[in-house]
């Protein structure tokens, strides 16, 4: 099955870089700021990625616990990182460098899953035509000129890009297109999945790569759904049939390196996200926009190694695990990974941990993080509490019994070893 590995990984890297990282003002600064071709090529003319390392961003996704990682092989501005033959609007132009090439040879050295982002928008093309997302659209001169743009030929221009990326690289394991907008906006034309010729497209790369999964953005269904910057409330299904799923999620709300961004999310809370989504039978891609050179910035580094160290001891918990079918206490979420089960707890009781209808299914409870053992009973619900063992709980509730002092780690993660039934 080609998504079992992903299914197994849960945790994964996606890595915004290119013209914009220079800009330092968000991966969408071209057309947020409306900026003219003319306007947006000083980063091309100056772009100098020399802090660019791609085994060492390799070994951190690796020691961050991460099991694939996905690059920016071109934005909706245009340009590409690799030495494509269809546009000199590329990094090997820019710079002499295919930023892809050494990628894609990091990621296997280390053993990790080589996934790739690919915009299916291309702002820089002369015959992507100008529509409510484009840089030029309140420039009737550009609007007009959409006569003389044919799609027909960025169709063209596009699957030859995709042709490249999928037949010079290698095995490939995952494909990361975006994005598809049909509705109209402000007398404006979306794109559709007929602009891509999107049936056209994902045939193409089940041919070309047949074991590779496919995410759901040319607008039509793919190998998973792919959340953005939010969190789902329960596992993912559509008509009764369970979705395989993928959360993108941020550092701070930008994708490409933004300088002056410093809404950062904490540690704890990323890791939080994470175990809520393999909880939910989904994954987590988390970003990193390295700088203008090409480096993950400190305040990224930072939280990518406290995230590492987490995942060093809880491994068990995330990697391999999956939805569970309990309820879990008020305190966190449970994932399950064969017969235990992990309980990640986001706010930590004083005492006593219940939980709802595990009486008489767990043999063996510790603290995952050092492995300590701790106590559990089953109450009496007609009982009064004494001082060592609470009262009053539902029938079927088994109480853990902790240590008053939380553990100092980002989330304590109790294992629970269920019995066989």
């Amino acid at each position: 099955m080609r998504r079992r590995w992903f299914d197994e990984a849960r945790f994964g890297m996606f890595v915004h870089f290119g013209l914009y990282s220079a800009a330092a003002r968000h991966e969408w600064v071209q057309n947020y700021e409306k900026l003219t071709d003319a306007e947006y090529r000083p980063y091309f003319d100056h772009f100098d990625p020399d802090l660019f390392d791609a085994r060492a961003l390799a070994r951190r996704a690796k020691e961050t616990g991460m099991g694939y990682v996905v690059l920016t092989t071109k934005h909706h501005d245009g340009f590409a990182l690799w030495d494509t033959a269809h546009s000199d609007f590329n990094a090997v132009a820019a710079c002499g460098r295919d930023l892809v090439r050494e990628y894609v040879d990091a990621l296997r050295a280390e053993g990790l899953r080589v996934g790739l982002y690919h915009s299916l928008i291309d702002w820089h093309h002369p015959d992507f035509t100008v529509d409510w997302n484009h840089p030029r659209r309140d420039d009737p001169q550009a609007i007009a000129g959409n006569a003389d743009r044919d799609m027909n030929r960025y169709r063209e221009f596009l699957h030859g890009q995709v042709r490249e990326l999928l037949t010079g690289y290698g095995e490939i394991d995952y494909l990361f297109f975006d994005f598809t907008y049909p509705e109209e906006r402000d007398g404006l034309a979306g794109k559709s999945p007929e602009d891509w010729d999107a049936e056209g497209l994902l045939a193409l790369c089940r041919e070309l790569q047949p074991d590779m999964i496919v995410n759901d953005r040319l607008g039509i269904p793919g190998d998973f759904v792919t959340p953005e910057q939010y969190q789902p409330t329960s596992p993912l299904s559509r008509d009764g049939v369970p979705l395989v799923w993928e959360a993108c999620q941020t550092m701070n709300g930008s994708w490409g390196y933004h300088r002056d961004n410093t809404d950062q999310k904490s540690a704890t809370l990323l890791v939080q996200m994470l175990a809520d989504s393999v909880s939910m039978d989904g994954n987590m891609l988390l970003n990193v926009g390295p700088d203008g050179r090409g480096a993950i910035a400190p305040r990224d580094e930072r939280t990518l190694r406290e995230i590492g160290e987490w995942m060093r001891l809880h491994r068990d918990a995330i990697v391999g695990a999956g939805h569970a079918d309990a309820r879990p206490p008020r305190e966190g979420v449970y994932t399950r990974r064969g017969d235990r089960l992990y309980l990640h707890l986001f706010s930590w009781p004083l005492g006593f941990v219940h939980l709802p209808g595990l009486a008489g299914k767990v043999g063996y409870a510790r603290l995952l993080n050092d492995g300590s053992w701790l106590r559990t009973t089953v109450s009496d619900p007609t009982q009064q509490a004494d001082l060592m063992t609470p009262a009053g709980e539902a029938e079927g509730t088994l109480t853990v019994h902790l240590p008053v002092t939380r553990p100092d780690v980002l989330v304590p993660v109790i294992e629970l070893t269920l019995r066989a039934d």
